[in-house]
């Protein structure tokens, strides 16, 4: 198969995912943690960064996660189910990979 047709394939078996509610969030009195990651590629920054908002009592409503192989500044959001306390942010930054963290 010859790369014009993979990727036609690839494009059209693309899916879009559900809404996004981050812009949203604050009207709903949800928290907005964004991640970007020195190395996106590095295990486990999900799955630490949901348990940092666990720990803190958080329930996360949405995940949004780009790919790095499609997007050039890929970003970890997650949509948590109250605000997201300052004293999150330290802990997220200790995770292995994460460079940046915002919260809105």
């Amino acid at each position: 198969m010859d790369r014009d047709r993979k990727d036609k394939t690839f494009f059209l078996k693309l899916e879009s995912t559900e809404p996004s509610i981050r812009a949203a969030a604050n009207q709903l009195g949800l928290g907005v943690v964004e991640i970007t990651a020195d190395n996106p590629s590095k295990i486990g920054i999900l799955a630490n960064a949901s348990t940092v908002l666990a720990d803190h009592g958080i329930s996360i409503r949405q995940a949004l996660v780009d790919d790095p192989e499609l997007n050039p500044d890929p970003k970890l959001t997650l949509i948590g189910d109250r605000v997201i306390p300052g004293k999150a942010i330290p802990l997220i930054l200790k995770i292995p990979g994460v460079a940046k963290v915002s919260i809105y």
